[in-house]
């Protein structure tokens, strides 16, 4: 039994796992926060992420959507019905492909995130204000080494 606790104390005290624990927290709390100012302006973080994602780079492919919000394709569907039933984003065949179908947002989406976006980007400096402009600026390539790491450890183990 001694061993047993003594190595799980020697995991506990190991920053990796210490890392994980404390980054898993903080993510989840900044997550929450967003996701409550979100929802105060009537969306959810799905059809925000999809409208934010038109408004900021243009007519999208479906398909390729759900990569960059990381959404399951058959949630894509779903999604961009609920948002092109409420004129917030519309759907156009391409005229080369049959089977690829663009989304843009429209004027009414655009409308809406102009409205949005100044509160929704106070309330993010607000959420994060735990760490000041330097220690956010520090955070970030940390952050993005580790994030770029995990995406590549699948072909290193």
């Amino acid at each position: 039994m001694d061993q047993k606790r003594n190595e799980y104390l020697k995991k506990k005290q190991d920053p990796s796992l210490k890392l994980f624990v404390v980054l898993s927290k903080a993510y989840r709390s900044v997550a929450d926060q967003v996701a409550k100012d979100i929802r105060s302006h009537g969306l959810n973080t799905t059809d925000f992420g999809v409208l934010e994602l038109l408004y900021h780079q243009g007519e999208q492919p479906l398909q390729k959507i759900g990569d960059k919000i990381l959404l399951a394709s058959g949630s894509i569907t779903y999604v961009v019905d609920k948002l092109e039933k409420k004129e917030l984003v519309k759907r156009t065949p391409c005229p080369n492909d049959r089977r690829i179908t663009f989304a843009s947002i429209t004027e009414e989406g655009q409308q809406l995130l102009n409205d949005i976006f100044p509160e929704h980007w106070k309330q993010i400096e607000a959420i994060t204000a735990g760490l000041n402009e330097e220690e956010k600026v520090a955070a970030i390539p940390l952050l993005k080494k580790l994030g770029m790491y995990a995406d590549d450890f699948s072909g290193k183990s």
